[in-house]
């Protein structure tokens, strides 16, 4: 029988990357939900359709091809039509193109089947915003990994300063802030903690503590 993990919390929080090593760690698959929402956004972006519950996302829906591989080194790769988006989905527009198109119902009803397969055919530590509420409510360990908004930007600004781009740390913020809004008070699958989950807390803590602590949580919680 295979293990599922399930890791929610609010955007910035370092869910990607801290669960990616503590997947490598274990051994498990890593599954990085978000990545299918703003593949979805890239695909509405591309087509100039608006992110909001509509019949031209239903049609684009109808449309596209989102699917999951892996590279030898078990690393996610997301792919929209067969190509390789990864590395295209991870700007700060995707991101807010991500939370209004997660907000459709029938967005993530068409992404519910491909997640859950995940889960049934791998051991795998999933995360996102509702994974423990709705993608995986029978999740053997369910965590939700939260930190201060102030926190989450600074990580996230630092983030992409190193990868070159011209950002400001205010405008993260605000970004954090909304998307928080956003998230939590969205009328399908609002981000919250799910019943049973341990909450952890990683404002105080580095990188390599979180991980650390996600591991030590799921050894003890197996």
């Amino acid at each position: 029988m295979s293990i599922a993990i399930a890791l929610d919390g609010p955007a910035g929080a370092g869910k990607s990357s801290i669960a990616k090593r503590a997947a490598k760690a274990l051994d498990y698959i890593y599954v990085d939900t978000g990545a299918l929402y703003r593949t979805i956004g890239l695909a509405a972006t591309r087509k100039g359709v608006e992110p909001v519950d509509s019949p031209e996302v239903n049609q684009l829906l109808s449309e596209i091809n989102v699917d999951l591989t892996f590279n030898e080194a078990g690393e996610q790769i997301v792919l929209l039509d067969g190509e390789d988006v990864s590395g295209l989905i991870r700007t700060p527009e995707a991101s807010m193109t991500a939370s209004k198109i997660s907000q459709i119902p029938a967005v993530r009803a068409y992404l519910l089947d491909l997640q859950r397969n995940m889960a049934k055919n791998h051991n795998v530590i999933m995360d996102g915003r509702d994974i423990g509420t709705v993608v995986l409510p029978d999740a053997q360990v369910k965590i939700f990994l939260t930190a201060s908004p102030e926190a989450r930007a600074g990580r996230r600004y630092k983030e992409l300063v190193e990868k070159g781009m011209d950002v400001k740390y205010e405008d993260i913020l605000q970004d954090v802030i909304t998307r928080d809004y956003s998230d939590t008070h969205r009328e399908t699958s609002p981000l919250k903690p799910a019943e049973g989950c341990v909450i952890v807390d990683t404002t105080e803590l580095d990188f390599e503590q979180s991980v650390e602590k996600i591991i030590s949580v799921i050894k003890e919680n197996i």
